[in-house]
């Protein structure tokens, strides 16, 4: 992939080494003392609640009104850094992409921030670890991702290559396009409302399939502008995506597969909604929701 090609974009804060973008902090600028969080644990224990996810939810109420001076004292990745290079790349592309589209449309496209983290991160949608894996939060319109993910997808899923690690930008990229044309808020209604979110089928992998779908619009539109793929290319980003979908996710961690539990479609799926967004180029192909057959 010839993606020196792309323009930078602006929009990539390096938050990598900082204490896991600002830690557990919350208002007053002070974190949880050591005490406060063996307290927590163990009343986690004690109710039969989950540790983490009290503190995540403690974490996803800290100072709001620090939290964007927090992002603005960051700096933009180092100059040298190609790895980081290339995501401002990828990004500045998809800034490129999407902005066309919605103008063509006659709405503004919105520019996401991408965050770059290393073990862990704050966001506002609470607190994350690197083994969540790239994610999007649609609270603060985020993208946040911790690039050691991409030498994971080498060595465990067998997925390497640069158009590869572009596809997971551009999907999480997807999950921000979702959220500006109303269908994050739709998933989140429908949650509220108590209907089913995972399982073969069910809205959760209809919303991950869609942002297989926008990341293919992306790259069709990418390639006509830049014309940067190179031999082998497609089938980088086909293999990632082949290599995590659930059922080969849940055959390798567990043995069985289980389709009620799904979340992101399987790997047939993420490869067959990539490849209609890639031949079509057009946001109209990739209603997953309204398809019978996924």
């Amino acid at each position: 992939m010839l993606w020196k090609k792309g323009r930078r974009s602006d929009n990539v804060v390096d938050a990598r080494g900082d204490g896991g973008g600002g830690g557990m902090r919350f208002g007053g600028g002070k974190g949880l003392s050591l005490t406060a969080i063996v307290l927590i644990v163990g009343i986690g224990w004690i109710t039969g609640q989950d540790p983490m996810q009290i503190l995540g939810q403690l974490a996803g109420q800290m100072d709001q009104t620090s939290a964007p001076a927090s992002s603005q004292t960051r700096q933009a990745p180092p100059a040298n850094d190609e790895q980081a290079e290339f995501v401002r790349s990828i990004l500045g592309d998809t800034e490129d992409t999407w902005g066309q589209v919605f103008q063509q449309a006659g709405r503004q496209y919105q520019q996401p921030k991408l965050v770059l983290f290393s073990g862990r991160v704050n966001s506002a949608c609470g607190l994350a670890s690197s083994a969540t894996g790239p994610f999007y939060c649609p609270a603060d319109k985020q993208v946040y991702l911790d690039m050691s993910f991409f030498q994971e997808m080498s060595q465990r899923f067998a997925a390497a290559g640069d158009f590869a690690q572009a596809y997971v930008i551009a999907h999480e990229v997807g999950h921000h396009v979702q959220t500006l044309l109303g269908v994050s808020a739709k998933i989140q209604e429908a949650r509220r409302q108590g209907r089913q979110m995972e399982g073969d089928g069910g809205l959760l992998v209809r919303q991950e399939l869609q942002a297989d779908c926008l990341a293919g619009v992306w790259a069709n539109h990418a390639q006509k502008r830049l014309n940067w793929l190179e031999p082998g290319d497609i089938e980088e980003a086909l293999t990632a995506a082949n290599a995590i979908g659930d059922d080969r996710l849940q055959q390798q961690g567990q043995g069985r597969v289980v389709p009620d539990s799904f979340t992101h479609g399987t790997s047939a799926q993420r490869v067959r909604w990539f490849k209609t967004g890639f031949a079509q180029g057009q946001v109209s192909q990739c209603d997953t929701f309204a398809a019978k057959n996924l």
